[in-house]
């Protein structure tokens, strides 16, 4: 019962996270974007809007499969046991009715024995009377009288050899009878044992696909572990970019502060510095959307440009497919969901150029 248990809750859990899994998908690929306006950048913008309703929706229903799935293992493990009870009683019974016909193949084998001694018995009895014949010659008047009365027991004696003769005619074939029962017991009860191995068979396969199952399932968790390792490690690295430029930052800053005069080409310094931090920002964001990328080799080589807007935090607002391979794009889009934050630096002047920002991306 535990090993059925078992195997009830490991199918249960497997089709659950297999269908978790195709609701994200689902969600990912029937995401509704929907433009709106930005009216300070003056472009289209898209943002993605997600029907709870939907979602609710196929929650349910995954829910409603995983009860059934459930439902429908145990049923099938519940009848696969009790094919295995009603085989070990049928397999009892026929043992008990094999001991029986052996019992009566031993009393039969009785009844034969004692007929034999029977027969022997009026065998000696018939020499007997042959000697009372004889001596019946002697003496006609006493042996007139001992032949008719050995007449009389011989007579009786004769019924009796007729009824031990049938007798062993009926014990004889009673044992032929218990002979082929006892056969044809033998040949139901190897009937049972072969089907018992085939139920046998039947639950071992069911437990390999249980392992089988387990072992993607272990692999999956093993691949969206990495994933999440991956997403770590950018946004440390993000945040290593921002400290830097934190401290380019102060030095710029107090650079400036002593060169008052130079305005102008401390404003020409600070529209570079501003331009080289959004280029950094950007090529770690195009790091972190190919991390999360999954394309086959036949779109190396493609590119896809998608357009961003962020908000002052780096949280994803929107994401338009500008240009490039479709089916690329479509599959960024995909991992720029994925990522869906994006770290921002402490200066506002380059926050302010990565909020509405254009991205080439280029699988590698």
């Amino acid at each position: 019962m535990k090993k059925k248990e078992k195997t009830s809750y490991s199918g249960a859990t497997i089709i659950s996270v297999l269908l978790h899994a195709a609701l994200l998908g689902g969600l990912l690929w029937g995401a509704d974007f929907t433009k709106v306006s930005h009216q300070p950048a003056g472009q289209s913008i898209e943002a993605v809007v997600i029907d709870p309703s939907i979602v609710n929706e196929q929650a349910r229903k995954i829910r409603q499969q995983r009860d059934e799935a459930k439902r429908q293992e145990d049923d099938r493990l519940r009848r696969l046991e009790q094919q295995a009870d009603q085989l070990e009683k049928q397999r009892e019974q026929e043992e008990k009715r094999l001991r029986e016909l052996r019992a009566e193949k031993l009393a039969a084998e009785k009844a034969t024995r004692e007929a034999e001694t029977e027969r022997k018995r009026i065998s000696e009895a018939r020499k007997k009377e042959a000697e009372e014949q004889r001596k019946a010659k002697e003496a006609t008047r006493i042996a007139q009288e001992k032949s008719a009365a050995a007449e009389a027991e011989r007579q009786l004696k004769v019924a009796e050899q007729r009824k031990a003769e049938e007798a062993a005619k009926k014990a004889e074939a009673e044992r032929v009878r218990a002979e082929q029962e006892r056969k044809k017991a033998e040949a139901e009860r190897e009937r049972q044992l072969a089907e018992k191995k085939r139920a046998e068979e039947e639950a071992r396969k069911a437990e390999e696909t249980r392992k089988r199952k387990l072992a993607e399932q272990k692999k999956a968790e093993e691949a969206a572990r990495k994933a999440e390792a991956a997403r770590v490690e950018a946004e440390r690295k993000a945040e290593a970019a921002r400290k830097k430029q934190a401290e380019q930052e102060a030095a710029l800053n107090e650079l400036f502060s002593g060169l008052e005069s130079e305005s102008a080409n401390r404003g020409s310094a600070r529209g570079r510095f501003i331009s080289d931090e959004a280029a950094r920002y950007g090529a770690i964001y195009t790091q972190m959307i190919q991390q999360n990328l999954l394309v086959d080799s036949s779109l190396f080589g493609q590119e896809c440009v998608v357009k961003m807007r962020l908000s002052s935090t780096g949280l994803l607002l929107d994401a338009n497919e500008v240009g490039g391979n479709r089916t690329l794009c479509r599959a960024t889009k995909t991992a720029v969901l994925k990522v869906s934050s994006f770290p921002m630096p402490e200066d506002k002047e380059v926050a302010a150029e990565l909020q509405n920002i254009e991205l080439t991306v280029k699988p590698e």
